[in-house]
């Protein structure tokens, strides 16, 4: 079972959803190219654990959590306005 800190391509790509941000949008605010985010989402090559964390980073600051495989499996989810980080 992938533990809570493992990214997973449907993850990312609903997530871009979530933001309504591009393959490049995110890559961009991550600090990596847009082929390693469409690579990624497409299942052509897996993340280097430090670029992995660049994304999830990035995908957090906009306020989206990510959710570690459970019962029902992994998924993502909109912070609730005013809170924390």
């Amino acid at each position: 079972m992938p533990n809570a800190k493992t990214l997973l391509p449907a993850q990312c790509r609903a997530a871009r959803g979530l933001l309504n941000w591009s393959q490049a949008e995110l890559a961009e605010r991550a600090g990596v190219s847009r082929s390693t985010v469409k690579d990624f989402e497409t299942g052509r090559h897996a993340l280097h654990l430090s670029t992995e964390r660049l994304l999830m980073a990035a995908i957090e600051t906009g306020d989206v959590l990510l959710l570690p495989a459970g019962e029902a499996g992994a998924g993502v989810r909109m912070r609730a306005s005013g809170t924390e980080h």
